[in-house]
């Protein structure tokens, strides 16, 4: 069954985004942040900007805690215990435009020893087309600040390249195995998530060097069908593995319609033949219930949050949410809060954050992380979550 998170008196934005304020009686309750340091003692944590940067997008923790931002414009940025923020050298050019730039980071399990790491983004193609693509490069870190990408070798793309700016998707992270796991939006194109011969709309499993493994459910179609764990997604923008191993990805729906799936090998969830949501021109859309064949979503949110970003907690600044899963929100300005039963999952909170957000991390120290979006051109911060004193 198919948890759905029903609000009322909201307005679909371009994005699919609602952050509206009413509500049924099934809508978890809202606490609310301000804009300062200290925030609403009715809050379950302590909210402190740290940093702020220009239109930043991802983040990942360095084994000494330093941090790596990207920001979507095409830089990468190291933020260091002592809070300057210095220029990582060497990122690839970027496709700069709509949703399109400097996406993900994510280190190579073995990071310490092989000094890898990731990065997705936008790429320019021929003509007006763009498509996203993954690139590993070596972190070269200087002792006297800053640092540079060598050896930087592209080691995925979207295939085709088309033309438009939206729904890249390009969210990626590391299993147990090793295996590198990548979200590909279907690029607003619809079709193509449902088409064997084009990776948008998929969920992609490689080895860290890009090569796909022999395993994958469709090896034996070859092509970029080869490198497909999972279909029918629209614009997946989340992605962990919970401590079990099972994987949950989250994508924002049409005009309503977001979703958490657990993801299953060579499963399809339907996009764009069934959703829980409409076309924005309010062209209806199947529901999964009405296409049994297809993989039903274990959260629905309609209206939308507008999800982006997501961690499933494993540390000890908050020992209660141990297993539970935090996904930003864009337009809907939230921070959710997801308990997990297994193969089940159902929203049991969410925190009114008063700024869009686009990504969400786990610091070494246990303490929640937060990027802001831009806010009104001045920037997103940076905030560090932390827990009450004596709770």
């Amino acid at each position: 069954m198919i948890e759905r998170i029903l609000l009322v008196g909201c307005l679909a934005g371009v994005l699919s985004a609602c952050g509206g304020e009413q509500g049924d009686s099934q809508r978890p309750a809202t606490q609310t942040a301000s804009d300062s340091a200290e925030v609403s003692s009715s809050l379950p944590f302590v909210v402190t900007p740290v940093a702020q940067f220009e239109e930043p997008w991802a983040m990942t923790f360095l084994p000494d805690g330093r941090l790596l931002v990207t920001e979507k414009r095409g830089a990468l940025k190291l933020y260091t215990i002592d809070g300057a923020i210095e220029e990582i050298e060497g990122v690839p050019e970027v496709a700069y435009r709509g949703q399109g730039g400097l996406g993900d980071v994510v280190l190579h399990p073995k990071f310490e020893e092989n000094g890898f790491v990731y990065l997705s983004y936008a790429e320019p193609g021929e003509g007006d087309t763009r498509g996203a693509a993954v690139a590993r490069a070596r972190l070269e870190l200087h002792e006297d600040g800053g640092g540079r990408l060598t050896d930087l070798q592209v080691i995925w793309r979207q295939v085709p390249k088309v033309t438009g700016d939206g729904h890249y998707g390009h969210r990626m992270a590391f299993d147990a195995d090793g295996y590198l796991w990548i979200t590909s939006g279907e690029r607003q194109k619809f079709d193509p998530a449902q088409d064997m011969q084009s990776n948008l709309g998929k969920v992609i499993r490689l080895h860290d060097d890009g090569s796909v493994p022999k395993d994958n459910p469709f090896a034996d179609q070859g092509g970029v069908a080869a490198q497909v764990w999972s279909l029918g997604h629209r614009n997946p923008l989340g992605i962990a593995f919970d401590a079990q191993g099972r994987l949950w990805v989250h994508e924002m729906g049409p005009q309503g319609g977001d979703e958490l799936n657990l993801i299953e090998r060579g499963a399809n969830y339907g996009y764009p033949i069934v959703s829980q949501g409409e076309h924005y021109d309010g062209t209806p859309i199947p529901g999964h219930e009405e296409r049994p064949e297809f993989k039903e979503p274990v959260i629905t949110w309609l209206p939308s949050i507008s999800p982006a970003g997501f961690v499933i907690y494993s540390g000890s600044e908050f020992p209660q949410w141990q297993g539970d899963g935090f996904i930003g929100g864009l337009a809907s300005q939230v921070l959710v809060r997801v308990e997990f039963d297994g193969e089940t999952a159902r929203e049991a909170e969410r925190y009114d954050m008063g700024a869009r957000i686009r990504e969400v991390e786990q610091g070494p120290d246990g303490a929640l992380w937060i990027l802001e979006d831009q806010r009104d051109g001045k920037g997103g911060r940076l905030l560090k979550l932390t827990a009450r004193q004596g709770e």
